[in-house]
């Protein structure tokens, strides 16, 4: 499963360089989502956005509004912000995602940064992570 997700992981960082490539900083998450789920599943990825995720809590299931913005061959998570500065809060949500659905490995991606690599940050719960995140994002994108 570790190269399945790999190689998910890779595919989400270069489709992130892509599209960040073709407009820059400065557009709606909302856009920047919708573009991105486009080049994924160009890529053959199953995509689904704004998916509903439910809390469980004593054998009930309560839906309170959380939505993952997108999941990514039931594997992973990506968290969409176009923001001036990543908060606390942003990570928070994104890792509070993953233990809802049981994911192991999620993405925060911030567009709004003038180069994408300042912007995305990997996630792995109860994964290895490559040696060198640094590494990692250089080796999975196109620069």
């Amino acid at each position: 499963m570790t190269a399945d997700i790999e190689a998910i992981a890779k595919d989400i960082v270069d489709a992130a360089y892509k599209v960040h490539k073709e407009f820059g900083p400065g557009l709606l998450e909302s856009a920047y989502q919708r573009c991105h789920a486009y080049e994924l599943r160009k890529r053959g990825r199953i995509v689904l956005t704004e998916l509903k995720l439910p809390i469980l809590y004593d054998g009930q299931e309560f839906d309170e509004g959380y939505r993952i913005d997108e999941l990514v061959d039931d594997l992973v998570i990506i968290e969409n912000k176009s923001v001036d500065e990543i908060h606390p809060i942003h990570m928070a949500q994104l890792i509070t995602y993953l233990k809802l659905k049981g994911c192991k490995l999620g993405f925060l991606i911030n567009w709004n940064v003038k180069l994408i690599k300042n912007g995305i940050q990997r996630v792995a719960l109860g994964l290895d992570e490559p040696p060198n995140r640094a590494d990692f994002i250089k080796k999975t994108s196109r620069s």
